[in-house]
């Protein structure tokens, strides 16, 4: 099966990317505006219960995370993606490489920047026209996350809740 790891910001901040995903973004049914934490990696039934135990031990590491939804930006060239960026704050940072150290499988594909999907599978003439019009409207959006998931993949290609962990520590 596949799996990620990913926060799920406020509704406030899914109900705006999901204004542009409707439109702009073939993976707007499958699964619900959040930050990868972790990509999507290959694991079977007998490995995810350690991995599970390894996440519920890692969150007991870090306060709710405080994001802050500050432009629209893309991937281009690399590839046609527009997305809200989340400044990458040292607490973050740490998550996601954490969760990587500890959950060692798969290689991470692209270098990781928090950021929430909001246009995706453009051709480069959409892209252009969608990323100037994203661009003049914006965002600026801060929000606090108390929360990640472990989802996983089902048959139809879309992504669902396997676990929940709540973030258990506290501020620095």
């Amino acid at each position: 099966m596949k799996f990620g790891i990913v926060a799920f910001p406020s509704k406030k901040i899914q109900d705006l990317a999901n204004t542009y995903r409707k439109r702009y973004d073939s993976h707007y049914a499958k699964v619900t505006p959040h930050i990868t934490l972790k990509e999507a990696f290959e694991a079977d039934e007998s490995d995810i219960k350690m991995i599970s135990e390894k996440i519920s031990n890692i969150v007991q590491n870090y306060a709710p995370l405080k994001i802050h939804a500050s432009r629209i930006s893309s991937f281009y060239p690399n590839t046609n993606v527009i997305y809200f960026r989340i400044e990458p704050t040292e607490q973050l940072k740490k998550l996601h490489e954490e969760l990587q150290a500890e959950i060692n499988i798969g290689k991470p594909r692209h270098v990781f920047v928090p950021h929430v999907t909001i246009a995706q599978d453009l051709t480069d003439s959409e892209h252009d026209d969608v990323y100037g019009q994203l661009r003049m409207f914006g965002v600026n959006e801060e929000d606090t996350i108390d929360r990640i998931h472990l989802l996983y993949q089902l048959e139809d290609g879309s992504w669902t809740a396997y676990e929940t962990y709540k973030l258990g520590g506290v501020e620095d």
